[in-house]
């Protein structure tokens, strides 16, 4: 059995909501045999962040189809009737099982054979196990992983058989940091362990981490850092013991791992150029292949702010940014949109915390504010910037308001000159704020000022995301003010 499709959209997470909604506002209604979704999950497009924050409430959580796509940008929610009603074709529970490119063809695991014209590669990425470090026990009841709903119920259910038991939670990152606040939230009691020096330790400075592990400490949670889980017991199928490298045994009713991600790129190793973990793309997110584009956690591609070094980003912003610009440059192949702009961004909010980062961390980290906890302190305001080569090339703000992170970002845009990281240090937000939008730009051969193809200038555009990203927050907000007021979401 076989079909045709001029274009394919290989993945269902994130990036290929954003990209059928693209489609749509371009082309219009697709036609039979034109635009197909396919996807290993058994439901339409979603917001995947949206797991680690109102799904996994004590009650009261998120559920679909509140956080279908697009709800991330407070634009239309795409259900699977949308696609329907617009012609496109959603083939879930679907396994692609390899790829050729030459041949432009998909074969599923029932035998299907997929043609397209143009393959859209959003596939994201997996979580690693702990089998690939030597470990064991992830098909434990009561071990967990947070990547799709199936994780995200398997979550909910240990943490309701076990309520004010011991969760033991692998990993200091994103995921990790995410889960232990709604654990909390669940009245579990939380130890985090990961071999680092500090939290979070891709992005926070070590001034940065101590302030969130002091806030953490203050609600109960535990950090055992410089070590690792050496091995789980396991009695009648549960864990009970986590055992450490130092030799100390943790006592588990149950194991969150969140130990890192690795792009799913298997169907195209040796048919696509590779890079940085990655399919490598183009500006116009286009592959080796002139008929692949890949977008999200799975593309590497090249980024103006940082001279066109190619970087490749796990993040929601990266796969609504790249998806949007990816459909644009396919319906359009001669290079009218222009090469994406893009201005990394990250953002979270967790317990009573709210922060974003703009741009690279690369330079001398300057501190401002004060990043002195204190739990009388409902409302801290710090962050850094740094500096590099005598210019902002990244920026860090807790507590901010949409003026002074939009400054920041305008800031990291624009490669604001320092010439006195002391007075940098001493004014923090006010030395951005001052100037707005007149700091000296960092000169960059061939910018353009936007993206092109219809698309905002970037800067604005991610103003707009800082809206949108309120608005997504102040949704999921709606369960925590309720039902959980200890703890509010960071949309990641």
């Amino acid at each position: 059995m076989s079909r045709a499709f001029k274009y394919v959209i290989l993945g269902g997470g994130v990036a290929a909501g954003y990209a059928a909604l693209e489609f749509v506002r371009r082309r219009g209604d697709a036609t039979a045999g034109e635009l197909c979704i396919i996807s290993e999950e058994a439901v339409a497009p979603y917001e995947r962040p949206a797991l680690s924050k109102g799904y996994l409430l004590p009650e009261g959580g998120a559920r679909l189809p509140a956080f279908h796509t697009c709800a991330g940008a407070s634009d239309q929610l795409l259900t699977e009737d949308w696609y329907k009603e617009h012609g496109i074709e959603l083939m879930l529970g679907t396994k692609v099982v390899s790829a050729d490119v030459r041949r432009k063809t998909l074969l599923t695991s029932s035998g299907e054979v997929i043609s397209y014209t143009t393959l859209i590669v959003a596939t994201g990425a997996q979580v690693l196990k702990l089998e690939e470090f030597g470990g064991s026990g992830s098909d434990a009841e009561n071990v967990c992983y947070l990547r799709n709903i199936v994780d995200a119920d398997k979550l909910v259910r240990v943490m309701r058989s076990c309520p004010g038991g011991n969760a033991i939670v692998i990993g200091g990152g994103y995921i990790g940091m995410e889960c232990a606040a709604a654990l909390v939230a669940n009245k579990i009691k939380v130890t985090i362990v990961f071999p680092g020096k500090h939290c979070m330790g891709r992005l926070f400075t070590p001034k940065l981490a101590e302030f969130y592990e002091n806030y953490y400490t203050s609600k109960g949670v535990t950090f055992i850092k410089g070590t690792a889980v050496s091995s789980l017991e396991i009695s009648s199928g549960k864990v009970t013991t986590a055992i450490l490298r130092d030799g100390r045994c943790l006592p588990a009713d149950m194991v969150v791992v969140g130990i890192g991600a690795r792009a799913n790129t298997a169907l195209f190793e040796g048919q696509l150029a590779m890079d940085k973990g990655g399919i490598r793309v183009n500006g116009q997110m286009q592959a080796s292949d002139a008929s692949v584009y890949a977008v999200g956690d799975v593309a590497t591609f090249p980024v103006k702010l940082f001279g066109g070094e190619a970087r490749r980003f796990e993040h929601v912003d990266c796969a609504r940014r790249a998806a949007r610009h990816a459909v644009a440059a396919a319906l359009e192949p001669s290079g009218a949109t222009g090469d994406i702009d893009y201005l990394p961004f990250f953002y979270s909010r967790v317990f009573a915390l709210s922060w974003r980062f703009y741009g690279d961390n690369a330079g001398e980290a300057v501190h401002f504010g004060d990043l002195g906890f204190s739990a009388a302190s409902s409302s801290p305001k710090f962050g850094a910037f740094w500096v590099n080569k005598g210019r902002v090339a990244g920026a860090f703000l807790e507590g901010g308001s949409p003026e002074e992170y939009e400054a920041i970002a305008h800031a990291v845009r624009r490669g604001k000159a320092v010439p006195d990281v002391a007075q940098l240090a001493r004014e923090g937000v006010a030395f951005v704020l001052r100037e707005g939008k007149s700091g000296a730009a960092r000169p960059r051969s061939g910018e353009r000022g936007g993206c092109g193809g219809g698309d905002k200038p970037s800067y604005a555009w991610h103003a707009t995301v800082g809206v949108a990203a309120a608005v997504t927050i102040a949704a999921f907000a709606y369960w925590y003010a309720r039902k959980a007021p200890c703890l509010v979401k960071r949309g990641f």
